[in-house]
């Protein structure tokens, strides 16, 4: 297990401890949508509503064929099947969340449409042009060879596809401050600026399509979420179940760092040319 494995993957037992929260909030497994799961596996920055900001962007149908690129807990790719009736392939690289997700979409019913596996992101072994859509959500943060993402994304896509890419990259405001989500220190994470990513994207081959800056709405989804749980008290789960107790001070500073610049999220829209 490498050290962005380690980041992620908690004492163990969360499939466990998710079900028991989701019990104990009166959520019943029987009748669960994926809805009712964003608080711990849209594990995005502006949750869910990013993840349909996705969808809107790739056209998807019921038979399209979509590879998750570090697909974390799944909560994009059932998002994306439950909306859409895509068949979606996510690849992780840390054991423990492709666990989770897999039983999760079991609890959703929608195993048949997303599928899980542990592997690399910058080398799923998938055959060439094998996915109609591909989208990696907050994941090249903690990858330095951003080159082989993109270059595994643009192998795997068959021509005409579109590739999402949606990340949180390094703004003008200095340094990031951290721990955050995605790292306790600078040693695991690798933020590419926006003029890098303008460059990364089409030496990959592909064509950018758009560029969306979401940085504003960031930290006001955060600011809001802040002010929900002082007023409601937490969700039933949250991100805390594997990231730990040290997940307050993440939020914090993530906040920080989008109110002082020092980060950005921006989605890029992509197509493979045909």
């Amino acid at each position: 297990m490498n050290q962005v494995s380690r980041f992620y993957s908690g004492p163990g037992g969360l499939v466990a401890a998710i079900g028991s929260a989701l019990e104990a909030a009166g959520l019943d497994r029987a009748t669960l949508r994926p809805a009712d799961l964003a608080p711990i596996d849209e594990f995005h920055i502006r949750g869910r509503a990013a993840t349909l900001e996705i969808i809107e962007a790739v056209g998807l149908t019921a038979d399209s064929r979509v590879l998750d690129l570090g697909s974390g807990l799944g909560g994009p790719a059932r998002t994306l099947a439950e909306l859409t009736g895509c068949t979606v392939t996510g690849v992780d690289l840390t054991a423990e969340f492709c666990e989770v997700a897999t039983a999760l979409s079991e609890w959703t019913g929608l195993s048949e449409r997303t599928h899980f596996h542990v592997g690399d992101a910058t080398a799923t072994g998938l055959p060439d042009a094998a996915v109609d859509t591909a989208l990696t959500v907050h994941v090249a943060m903690n990858i330095s060879d951003k080159h082989a993402l993109y270059a595994e994304a643009f192998r795997v896509l068959r021509p005409g596809g579109r590739f999402v890419v949606y990340d949180v990259l390094q703004g003008e405001g200095g340094d990031v401050r951290y721990p955050v989500p995605w790292a306790n220190d600078s040693s695991t994470s690798f933020l590419a600026t926006p003029a890098e990513m303008r460059e990364l994207l089409p030496a990959a081959g592909f064509d950018v399509i758009s560029e969306v800056d979401s940085s504003d709405e960031s930290l006001a989804w955060f600011l809001q979420m802040r002010a929900r749980i002082q007023r409601d008290g937490p969700p039933p789960v949250t991100f805390a179940a594997f990231l730990g107790e040290e997940f307050g001070q993440m939020a914090a500073n993530q906040v920080t760092n989008l109110v002082e610049r020092r980060i950005r999220t921006v989605m890029f829209v992509c197509s493979r040319p045909s």
